[in-house]
């Protein structure tokens, strides 16, 4: 889809007026004047005093108050020039993903992720009386978000965690300070607006590793949500604390011999492409039974795929792109396929979406999670061969897995095998997360910890209480 780019300037130059003008329509000039941009604070002591505060005054309200306030958020990032205005600041100050894909990740975030209504009893009852089991707050939840999906994890971890009953803190990357901040200065004046405690969700003004590990240890903190690579997640794990830890993927798709070939191209490439790869449940690699890859590669070519077969040019993408270390070279992750190969001399249109090429096994393309567009081709001889490799490059993360096959007894045997968290049959990535496919949105996907897709739920103490000797009436 071609955007009109003076179009997206300008609804960003007037969102940006509105803001400073009527911040999200807050009306409360003490709000603004105490901190200049509501719920975001000079450090991170005051910000988690702050919410803790808010959330011992957020116990007072009912679950209709509840209610009314997740909607307030959904609301407020579902207004139009809110929902361009995050989508492009995202991609201008990462310099990660695409506008298109934000915009589709955010909304999703916005209408998708479970509220109050998560939050399900359970009744237990009989001669010695009544027993319900109920889910309750932590109280401050601190939460750590990444450059690569600044804003939908703020949106859909706003939502689970106020719908829960918790207030929480953001510590946000450094390099999406700007649109996280004002995300959750949209979030807090919707907040306020609905008659919320004021500085249920809340962050600091300059974003740091300092100040992430002062939330960290923070006393009043009694829960860490980390949605990030794997030294932060290990960090967050061994801090003490409930922690549930998003952690890193490398999603294989295996292609058989039972599959719909053209269909299976177009979804491969379209969930490679998604934002640029940036989701950690997109397409990493494909393990493809050898008598239908080269009809594979035909179609993803069809749609979109730049297929390279020279190795000197494979080889002056592995120095482009992989580090020394053998991980990804940031300033690449998130950018298109069109300016990846611009980089080694190949210049190609907008439709060029990934980039393809047939590797063994071992190439750093299959064993890395690049987090870009690059989806490299693995030959193998059967299916079973193709689950076996699917399993041994996924790494045991126990992300994320996809699977194009008409065979339930292979479908059902990589999906008892590969154990992932989200396990895609017949479809691109994003069906896992709500988008084409049935189900909740959420982009803390944890699989290290194992809530898997969290919710509001995640974010709650599971709590027993016991009535004895009564109220059981059969």
């Amino acid at each position: 889809m071609e955007i009109d780019k003076s179009l997206i300037d300008a609804v960003i130059k007037q969102v940006v007026q509105n803001l400073s003008e009527n911040p999200s329509a807050c009306q409360d000039a003490a709000c603004c004047a105490e901190s200049k941009i509501p719920g975001v604070f000079q450090d991170m002591d005051s910000a988690i005093a702050a919410a803790e505060k808010a959330q011992a005054e957020y116990m007072e309200c009912g679950m209709a108050d509840r209610k009314r306030f997740v909607q307030a958020i959904r609301d407020v990032i579902l207004n139009q020039s809110n929902l361009e205005y995050i989508s492009k600041l995202a991609v201008d100050e990462t310099g990660m993903g695409c506008y298109e894909s934000k915009l589709v990740k955010n909304r999703t975030a916005a209408e998708l992720t479970p509220g109050v209504e998560d939050l399900t009893t359970a009744a237990l009852t009989g001669d010695d009386g009544l027993t319900t089991i109920e889910y309750s707050p932590y109280g401050v939840i601190g939460a750590i978000t990444p450059t690569t999906n600044p804003t939908e994890t703020i949106i859909c971890n706003s939502i689970g965690m106020l719908a829960a009953g918790n207030s929480v803190v953001f510590s946000p990357h450094p390099r999406a300070k700007k649109v996280t901040l004002d995300t959750i200065h949209m979030i807090n004046c919707a907040l306020e607006e609905a008659g919320a405690p004021k500085n249920l969700v809340v962050t600091v003004e300059n974003p740091s590793i300092e100040n992430t590990n002062k939330m960290m240890e923070h006393p009043k903190v009694r829960m860490l949500v980390c949605t990030g690579g794997p030294a932060i997640v290990k960090k967050v794990l061994s801090s003490g604390k409930k922690a549930i830890g998003a952690g890193p993927g490398n999603p294989p798709v295996v292609v058989d011999e039972t599959a719909d070939i053209e269909q299976a191209a177009k979804d491969i490439v379209n969930g490679c492409s998604f934002d640029n790869n940036l989701p950690c449940i997109a397409e990493k690699e494909v393990i493809a039974v050898d008598s239908i890859a080269d009809f594979l590669l035909f179609n993803m070519k069809k749609n979109g795929a730049y297929q390279i077969d020279d190795p000197a040019i494979i080889q002056k993408l592995i120095d482009l792109v992989v580090t020394e270390k053998n991980g990804p070279k940031t300033d690449f992750v998130g950018k298109s396929a069109q300016y990846i190969l611009k980089q080694i001399g190949i210049e190609v249109g907008s439709d060029v979406r990934i980039i393809t090429m047939d590797v063994p096994k071992e190439h750093p393309f299959v064993q890395i999670e690049l987090m870009m567009p690059i989806l490299p081709v693995v030959r193998v001889p059967d299916v079973d061969t193709a689950i076996d490799v699917a399993v041994e490059v996924e790494h045991g993360n126990r992300h994320s897995a996809m699977m194009h096959s008409k065979n339930i007894d292979k479908l059902t045997k990589m999906a008892k095998k590969i154990q992932t968290t989200i396990f895609v049959k017949n479809g691109p990535s994003y069906a896992g997360i709500g988008v084409g496919g049935e189900g909740y949105t959420t982009f803390t996907i944890a699989g290290p910890t194992g809530e898997g897709l969290t919710s509001a739920k995640s974010f709650a103490r599971v709590r027993r209480c016991v009535l004895v000797k009564g109220l059981s009436v059969r």
